[in-house]
């Protein structure tokens, strides 16, 4: 149970699922549905504050090597393309909307890097995130107890 719990938050933080993998993985292994959510959200809500020290710390210091550069510029105009316009243009609102998206390429992690790159307000967006990672939370909550007893 403990094993299976670590494993659901080391989801939940991860770039590759965040709560998206973390909760139906957890919920699968038979954790508590109501546990696993909890966990599950707190742990992808952390995300937030981490990726803003290492955005505004360590990205800096990376910046120096090529390589690393390269694709900090890489994925910054992918960023700013794929979800840049909607962000700036509607804000607050945009950014949890984005946030909320159960989609592969959106989360906490993009939201971190437009809060970034679009020079947000750090509480503002660490807000609109946190609501926006709920909402993405019970989205896949819901669907995963769904499916689970049948009825997706």
């Amino acid at each position: 149970m403990i094993q299976d719990i670590i494993i659901a938050i080391l989801w939940s933080i991860s770039p590759f699922g965040e709560a998206k993998v973390g909760i139906p993985y957890g919920m699968f292994r038979g954790l508590n549905i109501y546990l696993v959510f909890v966990v599950c959200f707190v742990s992808n809500v952390l995300v937030f504050p981490l990726m803003m020290f290492f955005l505004e710390k360590v990205n800096n210091y990376f910046l120096k090597w090529k390589v690393y550069k390269k694709s900090a510029i890489y994925i910054a105009r992918k960023a700013k393309v794929g979800s840049g316009d909607k962000i700036q243009k509607y804000g607050f609102w945009g950014l949890i909307f984005f946030v909320m998206i159960p989609l592969p390429g959106t989360g906490v992690y993009a939201g971190s890097i437009a809060t970034y790159l679009f020079k947000i307000r750090k509480r503002e967006a660490f807000v609109a995130n946190t609501i926006g990672i709920f909402f993405s939370s019970v989205i896949v909550w819901v669907t995963t107890l769904l499916t689970m007893k049948g009825i997706g």
